[in-house]
């Protein structure tokens, strides 16, 4: 478990609106539901109890028109939930190693989602503790997909889980405290290379201490000269 001081988890906002999203939030084109994603609230219902993370970093894919989306090519049997319908989860595995988190959106049939890249814990700091053992303090317990993702318990199991379906199912997400427009900058996503390398389509929250660093994105046969070097 995280050491206190650094490891104290931050009171929630006293202005949190736990009234939960509806479809009707995801069913728009995702260059609008991802910054809009901003400051809600994501419910993880896990077995030892709930995790509720405040997200603070975001990605746009937009699907078969986008180079960077790993529905660029098409329908396959690893993105189908992309496609729809909206409110749902996508969780893909990467690396060999890491499971990522993803919302739906956009009409049924457009695949189009938004990675979900940071966040601040609210409550089951505990349990995101028990799981994310190598974080030096709170801030880190899901600042980056991957930490995210293991922070929540979060699996291929869960990938279609409806995140609309009511307060008992795996995942639901709240109005929460979005932030101010003027906190909330964009910029190119985080290891995407191609033509998609430039799509300003990172949203964070400027200042918050969750969001991760950019990265930007290193051939893998550069990748391999520089491990060997």
């Amino acid at each position: 478990m995280l050491d206190h001081p650094r490891g104290k988890t931050p009171e929630p906002p006293a202005r949190l609106d736990r009234t939960p999203l509806t479809r009707d939030f995801f069913n728009r084109p995702v260059l609008e539901v991802a910054p809009d994603l901003l400051g809600r609230v994501l419910v993880r219902n896990t077995p030892e109890g709930p995790v509720e993370l405040r997200l603070t970093e975001v990605e746009a894919y937009d699907g078969e028109s986008d180079p960077g989306s790993h529905a660029y090519r098409g329908r396959t049997e690893r993105n189908a939930s992309m496609f729809g319908p909206p409110g749902h989860a996508y969780v893909y595995f990467i690396y060999g190693m890491w499971f990522s988190l993803n919302l739906v959106c956009g009409p049924e049939g457009k695949a189009s989602g938004v990675l979900l890249r940071a966040g601040e814990i609210l409550t089951g700091a505990k349990w995101a503790g028990e799981r994310r053992r190598t974080a030096r303090k709170h801030s880190e317990l899901a600042q980056g997909p991957a930490r995210l993702a293991t922070a929540l318990g979060i699996d291929r199991s869960l990938d279609g889980t409806d995140v609309c379906a009511g307060p008992d199912a795996p995942f639901s997400v709240l109005t929460g405290d979005p932030p101010p427009r003027d906190r909330v900058h964009n910029g190119p996503r985080t290891g995407v290379g191609g033509d998609g390398a430039d799509h300003p389509w990172r949203f964070w929250i400027t200042g918050d201490p969750t969001v991760s660093r950019y990265r930007a994105h290193v051939p893998r046969n550069r990748a391999r000269r520089k491990g060997r070097a």
